[in-house]
């Protein structure tokens, strides 16, 4: 059976549990001046950089190869649109916006990666 004392214990945990996830959360959200860059690679090497903070329009990168993709460009996101490679999970990966995401298409050794470009230690490492 639970005392008074265990109670309290408990809720002031929980209290400070909850203190921190939203003094995290104000943290991440007055870090507003990295910039997302989506970086394009294709058997290692760099394709394209995109910062996605300054698309105005979106648009669509076609990239041939073994097999053929096409890269949907959006303000804030990126994403495969198409693919031709056998299994498409680079397609069902979806949208790409925070940085540390990526999608990688490994029959055609194509990956789409988002970096910040802020020169700050993120506080969650990848």
């Amino acid at each position: 059976m639970l005392k008074k004392g265990d109670l309290f214990l408990i809720a002031a945990i929980v209290g400070i549990v909850a203190l921190s996830y939203v003094g995290m959360q104000l943290v991440g959200l007055a870090k507003g001046d990295v910039h997302r860059i989506a970086v394009i690679k294709k058997e290692d090497k760099e394709i394209k950089r995109i910062d996605l903070d300054t698309v105005e329009a979106p648009y669509k990168i076609t990239l041939s190869g073994a097999y053929n993709e096409v890269i949907l460009v959006e303000k804030g996101r990126i994403r495969f649109d198409e693919a031709d490679c056998p299994d498409k999970v680079c397609v069902k990966t979806g949208w790409l916006s925070k940085r540390g995401d990526a999608a990688v298409c490994i029959p055609d050794r194509t990956m789409i990666k988002i970096e910040g470009n802020s020169g700050e230690v993120d506080s969650v490492t990848f």
